[in-house]
């Protein structure tokens, strides 16, 4: 049976689209987020995290009812608690629609024009609260995420051996501590691929815990490397990772997961999933602040 991902890409993919020329709503494809994962038995009506998605559109334009042009990141967020995400492509075909399209007499007033029309559009499609904000072009870039530390320091790359490549949670191994400690972990090779193209799709995936239980490092590359030929949707991706990790610490430990994927067709999707006790979700910082640029790598 096809399912609605599979209708989703059945709209759009591998079809020509025409240059569009006027605004079109139309375009926009909402995905349940029930489809994956209820195959991870992540419930829905109870989930074990809290979080948002957060895009970055690093392309959208418009012009002014002069016609004059103007180009900005429209950067954006909701709530993992949302029914639906957005299927990528169609965003991107939803938000050139904008393109050729005239609002305002002023670059601040079709600024402030578009901003309203797609903030109604994503949380009626989503049916969610979204936030948005346009970035200008001339401002500065914000640090995120600099106390984590690259998981390969901790391992021999001579001695490790890489053997499996879709996800294998068996791989993971913990060990007993006395006391709780902190860990602060990047992992920046994470490869997955996207369920509707079946594109290669590349990220860097932070990871933070607090617990008595020690996940390994070298179990903890290997099962990272073990997505290099799943097929999900970034959001899955961060959610499996984070439910893996969750179901082998302790129920009380404190658990954060944000992976920042790079830019596909000018555009980006940065999960972020932490438990409802974690006190450090403050090291999200500015990449949860629509109005904000920020950034870890040169990848981002």
């Amino acid at each position: 049976m096809e399912n609605i991902t599979d209708k989703a890409a059945s709209k759009f993919l591998g079809k020509k689209v025409d240059a569009i020329q006027t605004y079109n709503k139309s375009f926009l494809v909402a995905v349940p987020r029930y489809e994956n994962r209820s195959q991870y038995d992540i419930n829905n009506s109870n989930l074990p995290f809290d979080g948002y998605d957060v895009w970055h559109a690093y392309e959208f334009s418009s012009m002014t009812e002069n016609g004059l042009p103007f180009t900005r990141l429209l950067k954006l967020k909701y709530s993992c608690n949302s029914e639906f995400i957005v299927e990528s492509k169609s965003l991107k075909l939803y938000l050139n629609s904008f393109n050729m399209s005239r609002f305002g007499t002023s670059i601040a007033e079709s600024l402030e024009i578009c901003k309203n029309i797609i903030q109604k559009d994503l949380s009626d499609l989503l049916k969610t609260e979204v936030e948005l904000s346009f970035v200008d072009n001339s401002a500065k870039r914000e640090q995120i995420y600099s106390q984590f530390k690259n998981l390969l320091e901790y391992v021999n790359e001579n001695d490790i051996k890489i053997e499996k490549f879709k996800e294998a949670p068996e791989l993971l191994e913990t060990e007993t501590t006395s006391k709780d400690n902190e860990h602060y972990l990047t992992f920046d090779s994470l490869r997955s691929n996207c369920r509707v193209t079946h594109q290669p799709d590349f990220g860097e995936a932070f990871i933070y815990y607090k617990s008595k239980k020690h996940i390994t490092e070298d179990t903890l590359v290997k099962y990272l490397c073990s997505f290099r030929s799943e097929y999900h949707f970034h959001e899955e991706c961060c959610e499996m990772i984070y439910k893996r990790l969750y179901d082998i610490l302790n129920p009380e430990d404190e658990l954060f997961v944000s992976v920042l994927y790079t830019r596909r067709g000018g555009i980006d999707i940065c999960p972020s999933r932490w438990s409802k006790n974690c006190s450090k979700i403050q090291i999200t910082g500015n990449l949860l602040n629509v109005t904000k640029y920020a950034g870890h790598s040169i990848k981002q």
